[in-house]
């Protein structure tokens, strides 16, 4: 038996109720190692060009890696990855939680799922067996409520499920994967896809174990992590306040994203803080499997007009910006029970923020008004009208339903110039941080092949100063200065990327892994070495994370996604108008200029396609074609 994964990949054919398994060669998992390169790999074999993202042709992925599932604090995320339906490019988000080293424990590294159902189903995953269960009493329930039905069916609380909620079953474009209500695959419209598939959930329970090649020099990696987490200033933060710890940060360095990226300060952020945060609505902390740092946050309240219960999953920072800061709202209880609706009906808050925003700016410059939603206005900072909203995108109904269709649809659908309003890159819209302050982090925006993703690239602040010595083993010897749109920034976002890019590919969490937080790359290296056996290095897994970014690449030129997509929202060039950043602005033709010097630097022609001698080097010769 291999060391460290399985050697079985799951085939799940919903359309005939089948299932089969895939043995791949020890060559095929070295080369691809897991998470986002299992899913574009699959995503190219099986996937026709052109194909309707919500049609039974599209194919989900459920990805761990080869060293998911041991006991180093995140080593426990997973991929899903399918064509997306919001953006129509390749689709890839990542979760972690309980749920990647459960399926490694039942038997299995990934799970491939073709066609559609007949009739609402979930899979239920065991010790290597698979079960095709009826969901027709779970098909209109909640996330928690769906949650609570399968392992009350299964009388196991100790299964792990996927699910989604109404929005995923009603296409929402932006609908998410949830993991027990707390862990999201949240981008890029996952939980449609699963809709799509009539596939309510999927349930896993595992009671196998994993062989370690070297047992000894893996206890040695993992007491020296759980020091370096109790040394590092920056683990220390996370696990002391979450990620809700960098509002006031953002806010006084002038770019948290207020009123649709209009601002990059906003004037009730202490409201949103961690401090009140803390004393407002804070009950316990929640963590991840065999994790040390601990940053999730649960929150309660018995207020009538937001209840808020510690099962449902706390605001982390990128929900206080969206329903927070980005809509003018700085009633904390109100933005938690956004975020709670979104957990539970399965919507990307990110996005479903992003809609709000959208709306309410279209109100203010009277492109919409109150005959399109019925009678009702919504004006920045109205926190119940941000809630209503949310609860109509999720059931598809009144103005919910065009909303529904994301950023680049719905702006098409209202039109009246809506359009220059609807921010967004390749169809996602952006997360909550302002690439005005971030040029390298507005780069990794324009150049990832699922548009706008703050969870796959570098953030330049971390890295000025003696911050850049994070980065040295990949090559960067200089510190980064985060306004500038320059050479410097294009060779420190190709080098950052293959570090985030990594994580990805092996189903580490940033917040304890490399570059910043909880492992260092030879650390990194000591691990995979250790659970493998395989004689690797730093510069084999930066290849196999090339492989995993160009594959990606090619899925979308095969979609016809060209360099016109690889750009920034138009506000970005405009200037701060007050702020610590006034008058920053990203310069277009710098922009421009950077973009195609990326290009050179990552062995891609002019069009922003690799070249055969790129796609030869990363041994990707069934790409020539």
């Amino acid at each position: 038996m291999p060391n460290g994964y399985n050697g079985k990949i799951l085939h799940v054919n919903l359309s005939d109720s089948t299932w089969t398994i895939e043995e791949p060669t020890e060559l095929w998992y070295r080369k691809f190692m897991g998470g986002s390169a299992f899913g574009s790999y699959y995503l190219l074999k099986h996937v026709k060009p052109g194909t309707d993202p919500l049609s039974p042709d599209n194919v989900l992925v459920l990805a761990a890696s080869v060293v998911t599932g041991h006991p180093l604090s995140g080593f426990n995320r997973y991929t899903a990855a399918a064509k997306s339906p919001l953006t129509g490019c390749f689709g890839e988000s990542e979760a972690a939680g309980y749920f990647g080293p459960e399926l490694k424990f039942a038997g299995f590294d990934a799970i491939v799922i073709f066609g559609k159902a007949p009739k609402p189903v979930y899979l239920y995953i065991k010790d290597g067996q698979v079960e095709f269960k009826d969901a027709a009493k779970l098909w209109g329930l909640d996330n928690w409520e769906t949650l609570q039905g399968i392992q009350g069916e299964l009388g196991d609380k100790k299964v792990r499920a996927v699910s989604i909620g109404p929005a995923g079953e009603k296409l929402v474009r932006f609908a998410c994967i949830t993991t027990d209500v707390e862990h999201f695959n949240g981008r890029t419209g996952m939980g449609a896809v699963m809709g799509s598939k009539n596939l309510k959930a999927v349930a896993v329970r595992g009671t196998g174990t994993l062989n370690v090649a070297d047992s000894g020099k893996l206890q040695e990696v993992l007491t020296w992590q759980r020091q370096y987490l109790k040394d590092s200033a920056l683990a220390v933060f996370m696990a002391g306040s979450g990620t809700p710890g960098v509002v006031k940060s953002l806010n006084a360095a002038g770019i948290l994203p207020t009123r649709n990226f209009s601002e990059g300060v906003f004037e009730g952020a202490a409201k949103l803080s961690w401090d009140a945060y803390k004393e407002e609505i804070f009950k316990s902390k929640g963590s991840c499997w065999m994790c040390m740092v601990a940053c999730k946050r649960r929150v309660v309240s018995d207020d009538s007009n937001y209840p808020l219960d510690a099962h449902w999953g706390g605001p982390e920072y990128e929900a206080l910006g969206s329903l927070g800061s980005q809509v003018s709202n700085d009633n904390l209880k109100a933005v938690a029970r956004g975020n709670q609706l979104c957990n539970l009906l399965g919507l990307d808050v990110i996005s479903a923020g992003n809609m709000v925003a959208f709306t309410m700016e279209c109100f203010e410059k009277g492109i919409l008004s109150a005959a399109d939603t019925g009678g009702r206005e919504i004006r920045w900072g109205d926190a119940d009208g941000m809630l209503w909203l949310i609860e109509q995108m999720a059931s598809r109904q009144g103005l919910g339903d065009i909303l529904a269709e994301g950023m680049r649809g719905a702006a098409q659908k209202i039109g009246r110039g809506s359009e220059a309003y609807a921010f967004h890159i390749k169809g996602n819209d952006l997360p909550m941080h302002d690439g005005r302050g971030k040029t390298g982090l507005a780069l990794g925006y324009a150049l990832s092949s699922t548009g706008a993703d703050h969870a796959e690239n570098p953030h330049d602040p971390v890295f000025q100063g003696e911050g850049y010595r994070f980065l040295a083993p990949l090559g960067l010897l200089e510190p980064v200065k985060p306004l500038e749109t320059d050479a410097a920034k294009v060779r420190f976002f190709y080098l950052g990327q293959k570090a985030w890019g990594m994580n990805n590919l092996l189903g580490l969490c940033n917040f304890a892994s490399v570059p910043i937080h909880g492992m260092t790359f030879d650390k990194l290296v000591d691990a995979v070495q250790a659970i493998t056996g395989w004689n690797t290095s730093l510069y084999e897994i930066v290849k196999a994370t090339d492989r995993s970014l160009v594959m990606a690449r090619m899925f979308n030129i095969r979609e016809g996604v060209g360099p016109q997509e690889d750009r920034v929202i138009w506000r970005w060039h405009e200037a701060f108008s007050s702020g610590p950043l006034k008058g920053q602005k990203i310069d277009e033709q710098q922009f421009k200029d950077a973009v195609k010097l990326y290009y050179q630097m990552s062995g891609w022609d002019e069009q922003g396609k690799p070249l055969p001698a790129k796609l030869i080097e990363l041994n990707l010769e069934f790409l020539l074609n």
